[in-house]
């Protein structure tokens, strides 16, 4: 091959090329080491603190979340108890009430029951009489029209009273 026997023979062309050859290499490491590289490491870095910043505040509203979740589940369960409380407050009233509302009904109920039965009694004292009336005009016809006879008043109506009271 002649490009290596080229550089065997010329020694001046060889050290050319190797200073070249760092001459380029210096430069894309100045280029890619001082100019690009510290853009890149600061673009990491600050990426890195974003993601940091991130996390922290994730975690900082994962505290405050748990924090407030704490205090909705206080204030849930202090306004069921408070519910509860007035569900049974009302479940009382209700039942008091219903008792006096209950009671004024017995009372009055009452009152109509003895009220009747006085009624009643006068009633039945009432009919009593006018069945002992009745009963004795009816025997006394009866006496008249059997036997012919006439049957004084009040002796029917003793007779009458004494078969219906024994």
């Amino acid at each position: 091959m002649p490009q290596i026997a080229q550089l065997t023979a010329d020694n001046w062309y060889l050290a050319s090329q190797l200073f070249w050859l760092l001459v380029v290499f210096a430069g894309i490491y100045v280029v890619i080491g001082r100019g690009m590289l510290p853009k890149i490491e600061a673009t990491v870095d600050a990426r890195d603190r974003k993601v940091a910043d991130d996390l922290a505040a994730a975690k900082a509203a994962h505290a405050a979340a748990d924090a407030l979740e704490e205090t909705y589940r206080q204030q849930s369960d202090a306004s069921r108890a408070a519910a509860q409380k007035a569900v049974a407050d009302a479940k009382d009233k209700a039942a008091k009430d219903a008792e006096k509302r209950l009671a004024k009904i017995d009372a009055e109920l009452g009152e109509k029951l003895s009220a009747a039965e006085t009624e009643v009694a006068a009633a039945r004292t009432s009919a009593m009489a006018e069945i002992e009336s009745v009963a004795a005009e009816a025997a006394s016809d009866l006496v008249a029209k059997l036997s012919g006879t006439k049957v004084a008043a009040a002796d029917a109506k003793a007779a009458v009273k004494a078969v219906l009271h024994g």
